[in-house]
């Protein structure tokens, strides 16, 4: 009788090894903490899969027991289509089971613990340029941003060309998901270009005498780069840039020509004829009107100036003979030559 109660025992630890053990042995590994002494700011790739994640996490010294962490995300069934890219943040102690339900991609496809990043673009000359910033803050490639941008379908939505385009942008800080699509990014731009085009806006606008709204980021476009570091200007500048256009004038603004030149002209500071006879389709000094498109993607706060002008009878501008940054405005060609030629010999002493 004794034998067979041993017999019956030994089987029930057996089984108890087979099916209950694996478990206990889950648990404990559930409880495993993490080791960093500070919040992590941690962004992770889930085309790695779980066996990425433990080395990656291992590699950044937020965990020394990679196996114990493999043990409870397989038992999980977590791989690269149910761990969620993007940026977390993981706090000391976080244990293992908590950690990976953070990694854990929910029904919206983010991690549950997954945080949002800050994207932030300015001073940027074209689409180009944008894209190689962006790329740096959230999870895309900046070629295939460009290309997403520059598609067909999209700009015909929103009545824009490749030259257009740029005026999509406002910049701005943007909060959003580290592995945003490039799709999804185009989408958020589009809603608050939107949203910035409300029916306040499109009134001055129309007033101004312009039909699309690129037309007045494109004059926000030249006034920025006429004038980027005192803002009290940029009104004044429009209105400058308005009376041109309103006279029939060429707009005659250096920027647009040093545009043409692309980043040969960087750094340099005295432009020459020879620079301003490029002949290009953005050259104001050879072509009438506004160039195809901004030549450079402006802070929305510059096409808020050009859609509220100062009220001027300003036809010319030259940059003051210090170190301010500012203008003098003139309204006679005459006056205007008096200051350029002051702003010239003070440039040669300098």
């Amino acid at each position: 009788m004794l034998k067979k109660i041993g017999i019956a025992v030994a089987i029930v630890v057996v089984l108890v090894g087979i099916f209950i053990g694996p478990k206990i042995s889950v648990f404990f590994a559930g409880q495993t903490k993490t080791i960093n002494d500070k919040t992590a700011d941690f962004y992770y790739n889930a085309v790695s899969g779980l066996d990425g994640l433990a080395e990656q996490l291992t590699t950044e010294g937020i965990i020394d027991k990679k196996s114990d962490l493999i043990k409870v995300g397989e038992y999980k069934n977590l791989d690269n289509s149910t761990l969620a890219s993007g940026r977390y943040k993981i706090e000391p102690g976080t244990n293992f089971r908590t950690l990976l339900n953070g990694f854990t991609k929910n029904s919206a496809g983010n991690g549950n613990a997954e945080v949002e990043v800050e994207v932030t673009f300015n001073n940027c000359r074209d689409i180009y340029q944008l894209a190689g910033k962006v790329s740096k803050m959230i999870m895309v490639d900046s070629a295939q941003l460009v290309s997403e941008i520059l598609n067909p379908e999209m700009l015909g939505r929103l009545n824009l060309s490749a030259e257009t385009v740029p005026a999509l942008f406002l910049p701005n800080t943007y909060r959003m998901f580290y592995d945003v699509s490039p799709t999804s990014f185009i989408e958020r731009m589009e809603a608050n270009y939107t949203a910035f085009w409300n029916a306040d806006r499109m009134g001055k606008l129309k007033k101004l005498g312009f039909k699309k709204t690129h037309q007045a980021v494109t004059l926000a476009s030249i006034v920025y780069s006429e004038q980027s570091k005192n803002k009290e200007e940029w009104p004044i500048i429009a209105g400058l840039y308005l009376n041109r256009l309103d006279d029939g004038m060429k707009l005659q603004s250096d920027p647009t020509f040093k545009f043409c030149w692309g980043d040969k002209l960087d750094g340099v500071q005295r432009l020459t004829f020879e620079h301003r006879e490029i002949d290009c389709d953005y050259n104001t000094y050879i072509h009438k009107g506004l160039p195809p498109g901004p030549i450079c993607i402006p802070p929305f706060e510059v096409v808020d100036a050009v859609l509220n002008p100062d009220k001027n009878d300003y036809l010319y501008m030259c940059a003051k003979a210090d170190y301010t940054g500012r203008h003098d405005f003139t309204v006679t060609y005459e006056k205007h030559k008096v200051n350029a030629t002051i702003f010239q010999r003070w440039i040669a002493k300098q």
